[in-house]
């Protein structure tokens, strides 16, 4: 039988008596340098691995039934460690796993963290595209092993250059388990600008996302005329990719032609972030933004008290219903249709002023399609605009493009009746 026991770095002190034992009468000893010198007078025969591939070849090659045999590893073998490769190469009736407590268990109890429901994540000799993902989508709780190019400070960097509008903090966990442990809590931009060489070479992370109405305050002279960065939104705590997107919303903005003062609804408002951007570029304009979610009316007040436009009116309401009451708007956006597209076209048509203009943005085939067969039965003029972005992002020392959801936008002149 072979051992796979997983051991702290406290070293025999980690061990439990009966998993002691079973070092102590090991016949033969694989495991790295560190884990070897936590037995410096085993009589056993050691193997120092350094390519554990390699040795595992070895041993398979060597191994004999009737010796016992101890391959000593880093907390929980079977938990993104060496147990995978152990049993791609023997059969799992010739291994017994002893594991020890993971360092991510060891980190989410220094920080006092349930973690039932954390995303784990290795950054260990890998890409960080989960990463990326998991950011992108908000995730509460975020546990990334380290390496040393995917290291804190590289981590921290690659979340800024992100650009979401997500807030988290982030605990370096060093030395798990020894008298050197350390644990620290820092901002994603402090983080950014320290030293890799600072942490310990055993060290993971542990990213947790803070309540977005703690975003910092805002100096609104040092903000863009327009294209304010997604950051700065408050946006919702469980969708925070519900958003439209800067590069998306300034292409809005120049495709609805905005020619102060108009009457402008927007139509799916979301968080608000196309209403407070036409707002600002145009005070003298009145926005209607239209969402039928209590949160997404909230948001879009917060919104507009963060960012002081004044010219933004809220209204909680399914459309087209609660379209019909609202003044004759000038432009249109539709960023969210519920499944009514038709129907709110057919409002809009009627309620929109001669030579006004539509832009409606759509993210599948099946509004495109309906879009496109209204418009044309309604003898509109209309053109499109097919979006595929995507922002670069910093992955250690290197630099790649991140795409951002395609958009295709419409935009739609009313025709003019004599």
């Amino acid at each position: 039988m072979i051992n796979v026991v997983g051991i702290g770095l406290n070293g025999q002190e980690s061990l439990i008596e009966n998993t002691r034992k079973l070092v102590e009468d090991a016949d033969l000893l694989l495991g790295s340098d560190r884990h070897l010198s936590y037995f410096p007078n085993h009589p056993a025969k050691k193997i120092i691995s350094s390519n554990f591939l390699a040795d595992i070849n070895s041993l398979k090659q060597t191994y004999k039934s009737d010796q016992s045999v101890v391959i000593l590893v880093s907390g929980d073998p079977l938990f993104f460690g060496l147990g995978r490769l152990l049993l791609e190469h023997f059969e799992s009736q010739e291994l017994e796993f002893y594991p020890h407590l993971s360092c991510l268990q060891l980190a989410f109890s220094r920080v006092k963290i349930p973690w039932h429901d954390a995303k784990l994540i290795s950054g260990h000799g890998r890409h960080l595209d989960e990463l990326i993902s998991s950011l992108q989508q908000g995730l509460e709780k975020i546990a990334v092993l380290t390496d040393s190019i995917n290291n804190p400070q590289a981590i921290a960097c690659l979340y800024l250059s992100l650009n979401i509008p997500i807030n988290y903090e982030i605990w370096v966990c060093e030395n798990l388990g020894d008298t050197k442990e350390k644990i620290t809590c820092f901002s994603p931009q402090d983080l950014s600008t320290s030293n890799p060489d600072q942490f310990a070479v055993l060290n993971l992370v542990i990213l947790l996302r803070k309540n977005s109405l703690e975003l910092d305050k805002i100096t609104l002279d040092k903000l863009p005329l327009f294209g304010i960065e997604d950051r700065y939104f408050l946006t919702f705590e469980d969708r925070p990719g519900l958003m439209t997107k800067r590069e998306i919303r300034m292409i809005i903005l120049g495709e609805l032609c905005l020619k102060p003062p108009q009457i402008i609804w927007d139509i799916g408002a979301g968080t608000g972030s196309v209403s407070v951007e036409i707002a600002r570029l145009c005070p003298t304009s009145q926005v209607y933004a239209v969402e039928k979610t209590a949160m997404g009316i909230t948001l879009i007040n917060k919104n507009s008290q963060r960012f002081k436009v004044n010219n933004i009116t809220s209204i909680q309401g399914k459309a087209p219903d609660i379209l019909n009451n609202l003044p004759n708007p000038d432009r249109i956006f539709i960023g969210g249709s519920g499944g009514n597209l038709v129907d709110i076209l057919e409002v809009c048509q009627q309620k929109l002023t001669q030579q006004g203009m539509i832009i409606i943005a759509v993210a599948t085939l099946e509004n495109l399609g309906i879009s496109l067969n209204w418009l044309k039965n309604k003898g509109w003029d209309y053109q499109l605009l097919d979006l595929h972005i995507a922002r670069s992002v910093s992955l250690a020392n290197l630099t790649r493009f991140s795409p951002l959801n395609p958009v295709t936008l419409i935009q739609g002149k009313k025709p003019v009746v004599d």
